[in-house]
């Protein structure tokens, strides 16, 4: 009898005891960090863009651009000038002067320098409104032949998609551009093949106002 007694009390301390002593064990377990795949991180990487639209520093105006030149405070001295085929523009009071061939601000110092024989402490604006004279021609056996007016920077391949693409006729590796030069004409050779395949990439050049690209 006092036996089982006994049993009863021990199994019931157990009852009582082991949640405790399991908690206790649980607290000082140091918690193991999981093992997952090892994650890439990406991080945002920072383009420069640059732009390759005529910039009026060092654009070369031509024939056909569009010119806003005003004077501060003058209703009279501010109108938008078309530079003629010979280059010139007409201006009140100094006439005609050079535009083609000059940049934005020699122009405009030099249009200062004249006006201000006639209006005292003047402040003259002259910005290039629209470009018409960046103009390339693409002629031959394309889907699309003509002239091109360029407003950024272009290069062959670039040229030959704008003209819609060579047609079935044409003879790809045969293809020349002729550039006008002071006094001769240079012709550039263009392998259309080897170039969309990654050779010759040098012919690929960038096109100047007034080259002709011929597609035999």
């Amino acid at each position: 009898m006092v036996k089982k007694f006994l049993i009863s009390i021990t199994v019931l301390l157990l009852v009582v005891i082991s949640p405790v002593l399991l908690q206790a064990k649980s607290e000082n377990v140091v918690p193991q960090a999981t093992s997952s795949p090892q994650s890439e991180l990406i991080l945002p990487v920072e383009t420069s863009i640059s732009s390759t639209s005529a910039d009026e520093g060092d654009y070369i105006i031509g024939p056909g651009d569009i010119l806003d030149i005003s004077v501060w405070k003058n209703e009279a001295l501010t109108r938008s000038c078309v530079v003629r085929p010979d280059g010139f523009i007409s201006f009140p009071l100094i006439g005609d002067i050079q535009a083609g061939g000059r940049t934005a601000s020699h122009l405009k110092s030099e249009m200062e320098g004249k006006l201000t024989r006639y209006v005292s402490g003047l402040t003259l604006s002259l910005e290039i409104k629209q470009i018409n004279s960046m103009i390339i021609y693409v002629i031959g056996k394309v889907n699309t032949p003509g002239r091109i007016i360029l407003n950024s920077n272009v290069d062959v391949l670039q040229a030959l998609a704008s003209a819609g693409g060579l047609n079935v006729f044409a003879k790809s590796n045969d293809i020349k551009i002729f550039r006008k030069g002071k006094d001769e004409t240079i012709i550039f050779p263009f392998e259309y093949d080897k170039i969309v395949e990654g050779k010759r990439l040098e012919q690929n050049i960038q096109l100047n106002r007034g080259d002709v690209v011929v597609v035999p």
